[in-house]
């Protein structure tokens, strides 16, 4: 089983992974944790892209991130599911701050060592403007367009309970 999680930022593609990794006890690739080293520092590309390389030849996999740079075309090319989560905007910024909120001072699971939670101005822009600007939905929209057989759209928590019930 090969499933990529694909989303905005806030929406909960983390924690699905990892559920998902767990319930079937597969190997999972936060690409977070790739793409940032120590202090929020961007990973050397091609490192990051020979990490990503290097998990695509595991025989199963749940890999969680966009970052389309880090592989996404074999990603979701490879992928027997792709998961795409389409949360509001605002909805996602609820979560996010949330999830701040509960890691202040912490480094979470599925990011880089040394990298505390944060939610400052740049991450609330990114979360409601930048990260939603229209190459990024273009490209989400090309991707459910050219794999409608294997993706999953969920809009809000519902279905992604409704999805991993089912997989």
């Amino acid at each position: 089983m090969k499933i990529a999680i694909l989303g905005y930022t806030g929406a909960g593609k983390s924690t699905l992974a990892r559920r998902i990794g767990e319930k079937y006890d597969i190997p999972v690739l936060h690409l977070d944790k790739v793409n940032y080293t120590k202090n929020w520092k961007i990973r050397d590309i091609h490192e990051s892209k020979e990490i990503v390389e290097d998990f695509l030849e595991n025989e199963s996999w749940v890999i969680d991130g966009n970052y389309s740079k880090l592989e996404q075309d074999r990603r979701v090319e490879e992928a027997d599911k792709i998961i795409f989560l389409d949360f509001p905007r605002f909805e996602c910024l609820k979560r996010a701050y949330k999830r701040y909120k509960e890691n202040i001072g912490k480094t979470r699971e599925d990011v880089a060592p040394g990298n505390t939670e944060k939610f400052d101005f740049i991450f609330i822009k990114w979360i409601l403007i930048d990260g939603r600007n229209k190459e990024h939905r273009e490209r989400y929209h090309k991707i459910c367009e050219k794999y409608k057989d294997k993706v999953v759209i969920c809009r809000n928590e519902k279905e992604v309970e409704k999805v991993y019930n089912e997989i």
